[in-house]
């Protein structure tokens, strides 16, 4: 059996990384309201299967290949880092758009939207960290079968992040529509979302904690 201070373990520090704005949130928030709720929750099920796609590595074993070849954590960590310092710096130069300020873009097609919800969600290095690094901490073989743990905590996981992202997908025009009649808060929240990006990809630059076997 499972510990209750796993799945707690591994839902708190999901709840924090999935409040912290990252590349999952930008673009569910952009997409949102540029296009509408529907277009956000069809990127959302993008999103959902790049979840299950780690979930699915984490539970094969596969993800304890960066603890033998950490130099392919090393890589994978620094990129993260690099993109998420891109994010950052889209926010906060001079002329930057916050992700709730509609942008006149392209309607994107239902493909599209999955795709790039898929393969945004799979370049997260937020969600790389978590099924690499945190959730083997929270595996212990002598409460039963590893791969069984690795799958009811990934559940975890993906549950609350598929929570709290519909319901940002949800709140995302209302939130929009709200800043968009008070440009200091937009900008505010602007500068808040890039302060937090980039002292997120310094620290995820400078972490020293290597991946975990699973």
């Amino acid at each position: 059996m499972i510990e209750t201070s796993a799945v707690l373990g591994v839902a708190l520090a999901e709840l924090g990384l999935v409040l912290t704005p990252g590349p999952n949130m930008m673009y569910l928030v952009s997409r949102t309201v540029s296009q509408g709720r529907r277009a956000g929750m069809v990127s959302l099920t993008g999103v959902a299967v790049g979840f299950l796609c780690y979930l699915a590595a984490a539970t094969a074993g596969i993800t304890a290949i960066f603890a033998v070849v950490p130099g392919l954590y090393l890589a994978l960590k620094l990129a993260g880092a690099l993109y998420l310092g891109w994010l950052a710096w889209k926010a906060l130069r001079p002329g930057g758009v916050s992700a709730f300020a509609p942008v006149d873009l392209p309607a994107d097609s239902t493909r599209k939207l999955f795709t790039m919800g898929l393969v945004t969600n799979l370049l997260n290095p937020k969600i790389a960290i978590l099924y690499m690094a945190l959730i083997p901490q929270f595996v212990h073989p002598a409460q039963g079968p590893v791969w069984v743990q690795s799958l009811v905590l990934g559940a975890v996981q993906v549950a609350i992040a598929l929570l709290v992202n519909g319901l940002i997908v949800l709140a995302a025009g209302a939130i929009a529509t709200f800043l968009a009649d008070r440009p200091l808060w937009l900008r505010a929240q602007r500068w808040i979302t890039g302060t937090l990006l980039g002292t997120i990809a310094v620290l995820l630059a400078t972490d020293r904690t290597r991946p975990l076997p699973a």
